[in-house]
C-alpha cells in the first residue's frame, strides 16, 4: 500500500510518486506519513523531506513551506526544495560566505534586503547541512524503518 506524495517548489516539480512513508519536518517536529494518514495541514520549517520506495529513500531539503496531508495525497508546497543529489556543495560555500559578508557589513536588521540576506544564509547553511549528513556517510534515521 502506498501514498501519493508531490513536492512542489516556487519553479518545479521537484518530486512525484507513489511511495510507503513520507517524514516531514513539521512545525511541531518531524512526522511521519503512511497511507490512510488523518487529514492534516501543518507548517514545514527548514529541514528535509524524506520518502521511501520499495526500499530505496530519496531525502529533499525544504527551507519552509505548507504540508496539506489526505489519507491518499500528500502535498508539500515549499518555499524551496531540492533533491539533495543535486546540491552543489561548492556553491552553497560560496552563497553561505557571501551571505556572511554582506552581514557583516552591517545591514540595518529591519531593512528587506537584511531579511533577504538571512534568507539565504538560512538556506546555503541547509544545503551544507544535507551534503555533511546525508551525503557524506551519513544514514539518515527514518521513522518507520525495521
Amino acid at each position: 500500500m502506498t501514498i501519493r506524495c508531490e513536492i512542489v517548489s516556487q519553479d518545479r516539480m521537484v518530486f512525484e510518486g507513489d511511495v510507503d512513508i513520507v517524514v516531514l519536518p513539521g512545525s511541531a517536529g518531524e512526522m511521519g506519513i503512511l497511507p490512510h494518514h488523518a487529514p492534516l495541514l501543518t507548517t514545514l520549517k527548514y529541514g528535509f523531506i524524506k520518502v521511501r520506495q520499495q526500499g530505496k529513500e530519496e531525502i529533499f531539503a525544504v527551507a519552509g513551506g505548507v504540508a496539506e496531508v489526505q489519507p491518499q495525497i500528500v502535498t508539500v508546497l515549499a518555499d524551496a526544495a531540492e533533491n539533495i543529489e543535486e546540491i552543489d556543495e561548492a556553491r552553497a560555500e560560496q552563497a553561505r560566505e557571501r551571505a556572511q559578508e554582506m552581514l557583516a557589513k552591517g545591514v540595518p536588521a529591519d531593512s528587506d534586503a537584511y531579511l533577504a540576506i538571512e534568507a539565504a544564509l538560512r538556506r546555503s547553511n541547509l544545503r551544507l547541512d544535507a551534503v555533511k549528513r546525508y551525503r557524506k556517510g551519513g544514514r539518515p534515521n527514518t521513522p518507520g524503518e525495521n
